[in-house]
This record gives C-alpha cells, sequence and structure tokens, in this order.
C-alpha cells in the first residue's frame, strides 16, 4: 500500500474510464502524428491539392467528438467536420489509412480521387464530408438532426464552423432554425484567432462568439478549447442536453492556430512571437500528458507505448496508400449525379440516406 500514488487516487472527471483517456490520448497524438507524415507527403508532392494542419487545436476536435455514440455502440451520431477537425474524424470511426489516400487522391481513396483532403463521407461510421462553401454545413447538419426528432431517434449531429464562417448567412439560418426547432444538433465554433489572414476581432462586433447563442434562444457555453477535458466536459453536456430534448447548444472552443491557413501560407501576417508563446506554453498535447501523469492516470511508459504503436500504424498506412493506384478515367462520372449517368456500368453505388446509415 506504501507504493501507492496520490495520483492512483484523483477521480477521474466527467464519468470517464482510465481507458478512454488512454483512448483519447491515442486519438490526439495520431491526429498529430498523421498530420505530420502528411506535411512529408506535401513536401515529397505526393500530396494532390493542399494541405490543411490543426496544430495547436487537435484536441478540441477530438475532446468533442469523443463525446458522440459511436456506430460500434449501437446506432451512432453524426458529425460534420471542416479542413482542421481531423481528429473528429478518427474519433468517429474514419481510418488514417484512408485519410492518407484520400490526400494522395488513389483510385481505392473513399472519393475515389474526385475530392481534397477531409472531404469526404461515410454515413455508417456517422461522418459527413464538408463543403468549401463555408457555413453551409450548419443547415445541412440541422437538417440531419431534424431527421432524428422526426423520427424519434436517440441521435444526436454535431457540426464545426470556423469563427470567420459565422459571419455567413449560411450560419444563422441553420442556427436559427435549429434553436427555433429545438433539434439535437451541438455547434462547435472554433475560435483559433484567425479566418485565414483575418483576426476574428473583425469578424464580429459581440464580446465573444458564445454571446450569440442567447439571441438564438439556444443554450451556449465557451470553454478552454486546448483543455481537453474541459473540452469533453462541455461537449457531453450538450449532447445530453440534446438527447433529452433540450434542443441545440452552441460551443465556443477558444483555441489557436499555429499553422498557416493551409501549406501554402506562410503565416507572415502573425507575430512569430506570438506563436511561439502558444507552442510553449498552451499546447493541448502537451496539457493533457502533464494532467494524466501528474494525476496518476497514466505512466510514461504507456503514453511511450501508445505513440510506438502510432508510428507503426502510419508507417503501414503510408506504404499502403503509396502503393495504391490512381483511378481510372471512368471513376470520373461516378457519383457525380444522384443516380449516375445512363447506362454507365462503372456506376456502382445506390444513393444513400445519411440518416439511415
Amino acid at each position: 500500500m506504501a507504493n501507492n500514488t496520490k495520483a492512483r487516487t484523483t477521480a477521474i472527471p466527467h464519468g470517464l474510464t482510465r481507458d478512454q483517456l488512454l483512448e483519447m490520448y491515442r486519438l490526439v497524438r495520431l491526429t498529430r502524428s498523421l498530420e505530420e507524415r502528411l506535411e512529408l507527403l506535401f513536401k515529397q508532392s505526393k500530396v494532390i491539392g493542399g494541405l490543411f494542419r490543426s496544430l495547436g487545436q487537435e484536441g478540441e476536435s477530438v475532446a468533442s467528438a469523443y463525446a458522440l455514440r459511436r456506430r460500434s455502440d449501437g446506432i451512432g451520431d453524426m458529425l460534420s467536420p471542416l479542413i482542421r477537425n481531423l481528429g473528429s474524424m478518427l474519433t468517429i470511426g474514419a481510418k488514417p489509412v484512408e485519410v492518407v489516400k484520400q490526400y494522395m487522391a488513389k483510385g481505392d481513396s473513399l472519393a475515389r480521387g474526385k475530392e481534397l483532403n477531409i472531404h469526404i463521407t461515410d454515413f455508417s461510421r456517422g461522418f459527413i464530408g464538408q463543403i468549401s462553401p463555408l457555413g453551409d454545413l450548419i443547415p445541412v447538419m440541422a437538417g440531419v438532426a431534424l431527421t432524428f426528432k422526426q423520427r424519434g431517434e436517440d441521435r444526436v449531429a454535431m457540426v464545426y464552423i470556423g469563427d470567420g464562417a459565422t459571419s455567413t448567412g449560411a450560419f444563422h439560418e441553420g442556427v436559427n432554425f435549429a434553436a427555433v426547432q429545438k433539434l439535437p444538433l451541438v455547434v462547435i465554433v472554433e475560435n483559433n484567432r484567425w479566418a485565414y489572414s483575418t483576426p476574428s476581432k473583425f469578424m464580429t462586433a459581440a464580446k465573444s462568439f458564445v454571446d450569440k447563442a442567447p439571441g438564438y434562444g439556444m443554450a451556449g457555453e465557451q470553454v478552454d478549447g486546448n483543455d481537453m477535458l474541459a473540452v469533453y466536459g462541455a461537449s457531453q453536456r450538450a449532447v445530453e442536453r440534446a438527447r433529452a430534448g433540450g434542443g441545440a447548444t452552441l460551443i465556443e472552443v477558444m483555441t489557436y492556430r499555429r499553422k498557416g491557413h493551409a501549406q501554402h501560407d506562410a503565416q507572415t501576417y502573425v507575430d512569430p512571437a506570438e506563436i511561439e508563446h502558444w507552442a510553449s506554453t498552451n499546447d493541448p498535447i502537451d496539457r493533457y500528458v502533464k494532467s494524466l501523469l501528474d494525476n496518476g492516470w497514466a505512466t510514461a511508459q504507456e503514453l511511450t507505448g501508445i505513440g510506438e504503436q502510432i508510428d507503426r500504424e502510419l508507417d503501414e498506412a503510408v506504404a499502403e496508400a503509396e502503393k495504391s493506384p490512381l483511378p481510372e478515367p471512368e471513376e470520373a462520372l461516378t457519383d457525380v449525379y444522384a443516380d449516375g449517368p445512363v447506362n454507365a456500368p462503372w456506376t456502382r453505388h445506390e444513393p444513400a440516406d445519411p440518416t439511415r446509415a
């Protein structure tokens, strides 16, 4: 008994278990390591199109999505990410090899070479690919949440939006509709301080984005986006509220984008000292690791082992993706129209109903 440490008796918050804490660590570490691999592939000209990093805000993507019910738990919830929410997709069920193949535009990727980065969809696992006209995902996911309510299904929809995209009309229309209809929708507003090169202070005259929630008549909460346990707690409360019929919630996660808008953006409009400050004092993974170790919820050896397993998994994913073929020319016409072109033998997918997957 003398070997028991104070940390071993520290209570784990939000009803989480130790195994779940370790799983969250694996997911956030996987997110960062996968993006680092993708950056190397980009520099080798093996990535088709742009590369978008979520460096500095991986924690909020993983922790928010972790509050959802995944397909493996039965009938699953649904989410729709933006370009910096790779972590949410991995959490809900996307596989690293699928992401690598997608970025390399391989013929056996989920989009089979038609789309970029994480514009990918798998209704059966609960993720719907992003839409480039920012803000449009809010009404789309409000519609998905509406079907859950109409069918009496115990399901929740979650959607991510950047601080800049809250200025769009689609954001207003979708959030207002979700609030009026009391839909089971959780809206994650990522305040990462920048909308491309425009600081968030030019996006709204409100003191904060969460201040918009009362205007819509919906619940709102602001949370430290680099504190994974705090983000999980806020997301869990919003998901539980939605499941109980309490309607939509807007969560503003306060975080920081430590890379440019995309890999091509040198971020010259940001003071390098500001980026270094966030990297050295407020990195979400560093903070989470410290919490795990200080409270005795994990050992350094366990975390090292998880990292080594992730490195092996990514080695295999990249190797498989590099061997995969590029798409055949005929693939350009598949899954473009709802029923495909008439008499096209290569059209092999029936229209899918995302809410019944």
